[in-house]
Formats: structure tokens, sequence, C-alpha cells
């Protein structure tokens, strides 16, 4: 091995963490000390919060936050907080946003609101026989045994919806599932589902045991595997939409509204036919996703499977997206599945992220769903709409010129050059560079 592992990394204090990190990997440059200590919170308080949200924690790492103004959600106007690095994503969406102001803006409705969780197990027992016992005692008993764990989340509303029993036989060799769905209501839920769920093993457990329904190898064969939330929320779904008149499709490309709108359909449909343009198309949804996500603090690695299972579930990966143009009326839509929660976790923690709800009005989750679909469809029409008229790179490549000057290390007088220098050209990487060059050398 070309380094020496460690023992006992954990307990070490930060700075000793980072002392053994710069000998050990970095040939004791105190530079990437002071890289990693430049972005420590200047309030110690604030610093330890943050410190405390994950393990062995050395530094924090910045993302741009922004906001994308002039969002019309269901007749009320939001500013939605964005973190995000990509260039353009934020002004994307804002652009997106601004186009729709006038045409009614952004309609959602919340389809379902269902999460899923599932106990894992294995027994080698008839199907039926087993069937028969839990429609006859074990569901019963499993609702009656996590009654403590569900109370508060009954008296908010939420709570466990059903429980079915799941034969995976012809799959694996004795495998079921007791699949539960929930309501978790303002909150994800992880934490709660996971708790049910691991009671239901449990009880499993204790009610085969004492009953008289199998023989003793028949019980001696239970094997519960796990027990554990899906992220896949199939039916946890918002759809967000906007219309309008053809007609009022103008847009500043140079090509006619009915051109318009039929390009744009196109696109969306070869999306819907094509995985490897899917892939990228959902990408940009998730652009929008993802920025708010994580400015609420919630999971944006569980959005993403999610929405890409979603988008595979028939088992071809398709837009997320999409268009009709019927008797004069453009509609563009998308159906998201998302399980996201206003409380719990990083919400009632992070700074930032409370400011982010305290900015949409303190949203219910169902609220920030639809908020979620919104700036997805937002950004992905964005998109499509440069892709089919101006092209991705003008709009792109716009907003990546500051870092590519500030790469070559541009001075302030020098990028407001630039921007006046690309106000009607397309920006390019060798472009950029000849111009700075041939600046750099008046």
């Amino acid at each position: 091995m070309n380094h020496q592992p460690i023992e006992g990394f954990s307990k070490l204090t930060k700075n000793g963490k980072i002392d053994w990190l710069v000998n050990e990997y970095l040939e004791g440059n105190q530079e990437y000390q002071n890289i990693l200590k430049q972005y420590w919170n200047g309030n110690a308080d604030l610093q330890k919060l943050h410190e405390e949200f994950s393990e062995n924690t050395i530094s924090n790492f910045y993302m741009p936050y922004g906001i994308a103004p002039n969002f019309l959600i269901d007749g009320k106007l939001l500013a939605l907080p964005m973190a995000v690095e990509e260039s353009s994503v934020v002004a994307a969406a804002s652009k997106a946003a601004k186009f729709w102001i006038d045409k009614g803006g952004f309609k959602t409705t919340i389809i379902n609101n269902e999460k899923l969780g599932h106990t894992h197990f294995i027994f080698k027992v008839e199907p039926h026989k087993l069937l028969h016992f839990f429609n006859f005692s074990l569901k019963k008993k499993l609702f009656e045994a996590t009654e403590n764990i569900t109370a508060n989340m009954r008296k908010r509303g939420g709570g466990i919806l059903d429980i079915k029993l799941v034969d995976k036989t012809s799959e694996m060799p004795d495998y079921y599932q007791l699949k539960a769905s929930f309501d978790t209501v303002d909150s994800m839920g992880a934490n709660f589902i996971n708790s049910c769920l691991e009671q239901f093993g449990k009880t499993l457990k204790q009610e085969v045991a004492i009953s008289e329904d199998f023989t003793q190898d028949e019980k001696n064969s239970l094997q519960i595997v796990m027990n554990i939330l899906s992220n896949f929320t199939p039916d946890c779904v918002v759809r967000a939409e906007v219309s309008c008149k053809i007609d009022d499709l103008k847009d500043d490309s140079g090509i006619s509204n009915e051109e318009f709108a039929w390009k744009f359909k196109q696109a969306v449909t070869i999306a819907e036919i094509e995985p490897f343009r899917a892939t990228t198309h959902n990408k940009g949804v998730m652009n929008g996703v993802d920025a708010v996500v994580i400015a609420t603090g919630n999971d944006f690695r569980a959005t993403e499977a999610c929405a890409h299972a979603y988008a595979a579930r028939d088992g071809q990966y398709r837009s997320l997206t999409h268009c009709t143009i019927d008797n004069g009326i453009f509609r563009f839509w998308i159906d998201l599945p998302i399980s996201v929660g206003v409380v719990g976790g990083l919400t009632n923690l992070h700074p930032l992220v409370k400011f982010s709800l305290a900015l949409l009005g303190k949203p219910s989750a169902q609220e920030l769903m639809s908020i979620l679909a919104v700036s997805g469809l937002a950004q992905n029409f964005g998109a499509l709409r440069s892709l089919v008229t101006t092209g991705i790179q003008k709009g792109h490549m716009k907003m990546h010129l500051l870092n590519i000057l500030n790469q070559m290390g541009a001075t302030e007088e020098e990028k407001q050059h630039f921007v006046t220098y690309f106000k009607d050209k397309t920006v390019t990487h060798h472009e950029v560079i000849s111009e700075f060059n041939r600046l750099r050398a008046q």
C-alpha cells in the first residue's frame, strides 16, 4: 500500500484529522490546511452545528445559493431558493417563470401522497398458508404492535394506510414482503417508516413462533432479511403544468409561434421514445428540482433515484415531461414522484434551510412537492426552448464565461470587457482565450 491505514480517525480532533490528512496524503503542504480552514464559519457555534450534521467533518463545502423570482404557482407569486453550481440553471428557471407569469402561471395537483416500505423475509412455507395467517391474524397484530410508534403521526392526520402481503416466490425462492403504505404528513418520514417496519419484523417473528398454522420446521425457516423504506414512491406524485393558446407563445428567437410549438412538441416526443435523449432531458428536469431540494434541506439522492425509477417504470427509460398541441392549445406538464418534508432533519437546524422555507411561505410538504415539480418543469421548458430555437450553448456559455475568466485570473476590468465583447456573440472557450491573449498583449 502507498499509505498507512489509520485506527481511530473519528476520535481525532478536527485539527488532528486535518494534520493527519495533510501529512499522510498531501506531503505536509500547509496550503491545503489553509484551504480547509478558510471555509470554516467565523461563528464557532454555527460551525459546530454544521459539523454535527455528518461524521468526520473537517470543513464546509460551499455551493452558490441563488434566487429564481417571478414564479406564479397556483395563484401565489414565489421566489424560489436554488442551491446549484451549474451555470445557467437559475437564469433558465427565472426566464421560464417570467415567460409564463402573464399566461396564468403554473398549476399543480397532488395526485397521491403515499409512501412505501417493506419487510423483506424468507419463509419456507406454502403461500396459501401464509396468506391465510396474514389475513386472519397477522395484519391486525401489525397495526396493534405499532400503535405507540404511530400515535403522534395519527394525531397529525397520518400513519399507516395499509399493509399487504406480497408473494415474490416466483422471482426468488421462499421470498415474501410485507408492503406497507404510509402518510407522513409534513415530514419526509424516513425514521418513522423504518421504525414501523422494524416492529413489523419483530412482530412477524413473534406471531409465527406462537402460531399453530405452521410446523416447527416452517417456523425455524423464517428469516427476516431487512426492514427498510423504499425511495421509489410511484404513489406519491404531483403534477405541474402550463398551458396557453399557441397564438400567445411569443418567442424572441425569430421563429413563428406555430413552428415553436411544433418543434417543442417534437423535442418532448423524442425524449419519450429515445432513452439516450431522455437521460439528458430528465437530467435537466432534475437540475431545477434538486436545486430547490438542497436549498430546503431535503434528500436529493432519494429524489433522483425515485424520479429515474419512475421514468423507467414501463421497462424503458422515458421523459418525465409531456406535451400536447390540441385545438390551438399548447400544454406542457410533468408528473413527478417525490417525497419531501418540511419538519424534522435539517429543516429545523440549518439556518439557510430555515430561510428557504420562510421565503417560500413555510409551505406544507404537499405545497413543497408542487414547488419542486414546477421548478423541474420550468427548467425543462427553458432548456427545450433554447434547444429548438437558438441552441443550448448560447445561454449556457454566456453564464459559463465568468468561470473561464476566473480560471484565467482575469481582473474585474477585464471581466467587464468580456461581458461587453460577447454581448452579441456566442461564447466559445477558444474565442475567450484568443481575446484574453489579445487583450493582455496590448
